[in-house]
């Protein structure tokens, strides 16, 4: 576990509380946010997603209705939850935000990799794994008194059978390694082929900014030789359109590697590129490489065995958890998610293991809190195959029941071992190009960072995507914002300056890798991150106003239709999120975009 310079951390031992982390500066710190508008709460019932909850889970207006006998008390201090003149926090922030412990989180992370251990050391959607960590939270919830339900969509499913074989066989024999130097495509097709490698309308060395149209073109493939490997260079078209264009001319399989521009962060196009296809449509292998594996694999005479053994199904079924607080005004929904499923290739403890424990945990804390806003928890399925459901939870909303959740909190990954504090950068102030944020997620990112303040933590802008499960509420209006610790970019020399840490390594080296294990987890983002979490769900479980405008940024109220600038994602520029590409798993051009290879 890393120990950051400025902040020293020592772990709750078992059966203790950790101490407040720095209450006061936090209650301080706060008091500019906490006026910030809140939202409230609409019913999941056991009947489908909008449907009115059952009787006793409150009426629209009528705030903290009565649970049955049992099933709720209240919490020391909580009686003074509205701001004053001398406290604009709601009074009992600070001994909730404590409540969330890290001993706590471990066990629920522990719990969900011996559900792997057992399940073929992975929890993807619509395996025996996810299915098991499904029932644990969903046991854990219903104990604490919530209404949970789940909710069933279709997906496509994918797997690998076997690891994928990528070797060069001249000029001098090389293997390349999985998840190294080279990644499946989900969604690729399965073959075995040992061929010349063909370049394809490449850029080498690569210009300046987005220039390459490697195979973006069918005059890219004039001249290819029927059953060669094309090799294909990351540029200004999806890496569907490159795949379909290479099989139309013969390919026996396709490499695309990354552009290979320098930089830092998203800027840099030379790291491992990974992503999907659709399914059905390509039938031949298809992987991502990083730049410097694909300038090697360019050089003349070049000739390479490459392997996929993958399985693709395209009615499988999954499902998504929904927990419901029965207190709090029901037409007031405050909603957090994070998403479930791992990977196919491992446990996926940090991804998203971490994000589910941060709000499983913090659910499991306000079992007992009278809010005013009601408190919904979602635990998504699929989003490693392209956020497929929070898609299908947002699609399947009425307009009204849509309208009721006013704002959405999302944690992916919120405990990677190499660290950087990232907030969502709701007020479009850093230099990230990504979706438009609805009106009052700028809010939300605020509350974020007068949180790390008061805790004495760094913190920068994550970037504000629409890439992961935030992405449907945004593309609807609803304002949003989360919390990020970073994926498989590298850190970079400033980050490592300022979060401590090693720079010129990946955020998380297991990113999408069988070694995202219970060890692949600082402890110190963990409980830091899950401190956020606590509070932010406190504080706009009791907060009057909303953090944006009452419409959500939907013209014309409940029922209108989102617009690019009024809160929708804002489709077709380059490297954005757009109707094809989007995903916080693995859509077309995907690659998590928390690294921004979207292409």
């Amino acid at each position: 576990m890393f120990r950051h310079p400025s902040a020293p951390f020592r772990a709750a031992p078992e059966g203790r509380e950790a101490p407040s982390i720095a209450p006061r500066k936090l209650l301080a710190a706060i008091t500019m946010v906490s006026a910030m508008s809140l939202a409230a709460v609409s019913a999941v019932s056991t009947a489908p997603a909008g449907a009115t909850p059952a009787p006793g889970g409150g009426a629209p207006g009528q705030a903290g209705a009565t649970p049955a006998p049992g099933e709720a008390t209240p919490v020391p201090g909580e009686g003074d939850s509205e701001p004053s003149a001398g406290n604009p926090l709601p009074a009992g922030a600070e001994a909730f935000g404590a409540s969330v412990r890290l001993a706590s989180l471990r066990r629920h992370l522990e719990r969900l990799q011996k559900i792997a251990d057992a399940d073929g050391d992975t929890r993807a959607a619509a395996t025996p794994g996810y299915d098991a960590s499904l029932a644990y939270v969903a046991d854990r919830l219903r104990a604490a008194g919530y209404r949970v339900t789940s909710q069933e969509f279709k997906i496509s499913f994918f797997r690998e059978v076997a690891a994928p074989v990528l070797k060069r066989t001249r000029p001098a024999a090389k293997t390349y390694v999985p998840g190294t130097d080279f990644r499946t495509m989900t969604y690729s097709g399965s073959g075995n082929t040992t061929a010349p490698v063909q370049k394809v309308d490449l850029v080498l060395p690569p210009k300046q900014g987005v220039e390459s149209t490697s195979g973006c073109e069918a005059s890219d493939f004039s001249s290819f030789v029927r059953g060669n490997i094309a090799l294909i260079q990351r540029g200004t078209c999806s890496f569907q359109d490159k795949a379909e264009r290479a099989q139309a001319a013969g390919a026996s399989g396709v490499i695309i590697f990354n552009e290979g521009q320098a930089g830092e962060g998203n800027a840099d196009r030379r790291a491992l590129l990974g992503g999907s296809v659709n399914t059905s449509t390509v039938r031949i292998p298809v992987v991502g490489t990083g730049f410097a594996t694909g300038e090697e694999l360019a050089a003349p005479g070049t000739k390479a065995t490459l392997v996929v053994d993958a399985e693709s199904a395209p009615d499988r079924r999954t499902r998504n958890l929904i927990a419901e607080s029965r207190w709090g005004d029901p037409d007031r929904v405050v909603m957090l998610g994070a998403h479930l499923d791992s990977v196919m290739m491992g446990p996926g403890i940090n991804d998203n293991g971490s994000g589910t424990a941060g709000i499983l945990e913090t659910a499991l804390a306000a079992k007992s809190l009278r809010t005013t806003n009601r408190l919904r928890f979602a635990f998504w399925g699929a989003e490693e195959l392209g956020l497929l459901g929070s898609k299908h939870y947002v699609a399947a909303l009425p307009p009204r029941e849509r309208a009721k959740i006013k704002l959405y909190l999302n944690f992916d990954m919120i405990a990677s071992p190499n660290y950087v504090f990232g907030i969502y950068d709701g007020d479009s102030s850093g230099a990230i190009s990504g979706a438009t944020p609805p009106p009052g997620s700028g809010p939300i990112e605020k509350l974020f960072q007068a949180y790390f303040e008061a805790v004495g933590e760094p913190y920068q802008d994550a970037e504000f995507s629409g890439r992961s499960d935030y992405g449907p509420f945004i593309a609807v209006g609803i304002p949003s914002g989360g919390l990020f610790t970073g994926a498989e970019r590298l850190k970079t020399a400033e980050e490592a300056e300022k979060f401590g840490g090693s720079a010129g390594v990946a955020y998380d080296k297991c990113y999408h890798q069988a070694c995202d294990t219970i060890a692949n987890i600082n402890d110190k983002a963990l409980e830091v991150n899950a401190g956020a979490i606590a509070t932010a769900a406190f504080v706009y479980g009791y907060a009057r106003d909303l953090p944006g405008p009452g419409t959500l940024g939907v013209p014309g109220g409940p029922g209108g239709t989102a617009v690019p600038g009024k809160g929708a994602v804002v489709p077709g520029t380059p490297d954005t999120a757009g109707p094809r590409t989007g995903a916080g798993g693995l859509e077309s051009g995907h690659d998590h975009e928390h690294g921004g290879l979207l292409r």
